[in-house]
């Protein structure tokens, strides 16, 4: 094994040590990290970018072979968690800026991180993959048109800009990615072994970012974000496995789509907040929480789930 294939694994293996490390500096010495601000739907992009050149056609393909599981899995991601954060944000009564923060995660499509969480789950990946790259191609539509009918009653929402933005973070940056390998070939292998430890370097710049450039309200309402973040995740994983066991799905489809649907991509909803919420900095607070979060839990939860596969084995 090489040792930038060690490195890799290393840096992915210790994501969350990373983003706690330094959502911790953030807040100790907010000045430090304040001004990557700036750069956040630049990062973002990199990440898409880095998915793109991860995505094949054999991707895609895995719709045609298990067509009712990915149905139900996108669609459960853009009904269940949207769903989730909206009753959250009423049950709680939640301030604006807090409430459309949550609302905004909720509304994001599956994040990357749930493909390899799946692995790990020993769920089904291919399903997983496929889950995340059609979730991915359908939110242009799908993210500002849900946001819109659930958080307007709070605050008025620019659909068409938020279509734009995610147009130029996400969808633009994976057709790169996708020419790009085209391109290259089998050349991309190589650079493809870099991605993962760019794309863990750029989400947690990003966190680190919004916890900067939010202590004053995150040492105010921190910890009822971040109570209101793990409901909202930890329900749905919940809702995503039993959506699986209620169409009669297997086990590790099952898995695959309870961690796509509890599991965010939680870097766009903080570039969508940071460029559409510029003046309410809290509201990518639950974004950035999200992020830390659901890794966390999802870690868990897959390692539960693996060692009863390998104990009914």
């Amino acid at each position: 094994m090489s040792f930038l294939t060690q490195f890799t694994q290393f840096i992915q293996k210790t994501f969350v040590f990373w983003v706690i490390l330094f959502s911790g500096l953030a807040l100790y010495h907010p000045e430090a990290f304040i001004w990557l601000k700036t750069y956040i739907t630049w990062m973002l992009g990199i990440i898409m970018f880095g998915m793109g050149m991860t995505m094949t056609l054999n991707d895609f393909k895995s719709v045609l072979y298990h067509p009712k599981a990915v149905a139900i899995g996108v669609f459960a991601q853009f009904i269940v968690m949207p769903g989730l954060a909206f009753i959250l944000c009423k049950v709680f009564s939640l301030p604006t800026e807090i409430a459309v923060g949550v609302i905004l995660v909720g509304c994001c499509p599956g994040g990357t991180a749930s493909n390899v969480i799946t692995y790990m789950a020993k769920g089904n990946t291919a399903l997983s993959v496929a889950c995340t790259s059609i979730s991915t191609i359908l939110a242009p539509i799908l993210t500002p048109a849900i946001f819109y009918l659930l958080a307007s009653q709070w605050l008025a929402i620019d659909a068409f800009a938020m279509l734009a933005s995610i147009l130029q973070v996400v969808l633009f940056p994976i057709a790169l990615g996708l020419i790009f390998r085209a391109i290259l070939k089998k050349k991309v292998n190589h650079y493809i072994q870099v991605m993962p430890v760019i794309s863990v370097v750029a989400i947690v710049f990003i966190v680190a970012a919004i916890i900067a450039g939010s202590k004053a309200q995150i040492l105010e309402s921190g910890l009822l974000i971040l109570g209101v973040v793990i409901l909202h995740n930890g329900l749905g994983l919940l809702f995503g496995y039993w959506a699986g066991r209620f169409f009669h799905l297997s086990e590790p489809d099952c898995k695959a789509i309870s961690i796509e649907v509890g599991m965010q991509n939680s870097g766009l909803g903080v570039a969508l907040a940071a460029v559409h919420f510029a003046l309410s900095p809290i509201t990518a607070v639950p974004s950035a929480i999200f992020s830390l979060w659901h890794n966390i839990s999802g870690a868990t939860l897959a390692s539960y789930w693996a060692a009863k596969a390998d104990r009914s084995k």
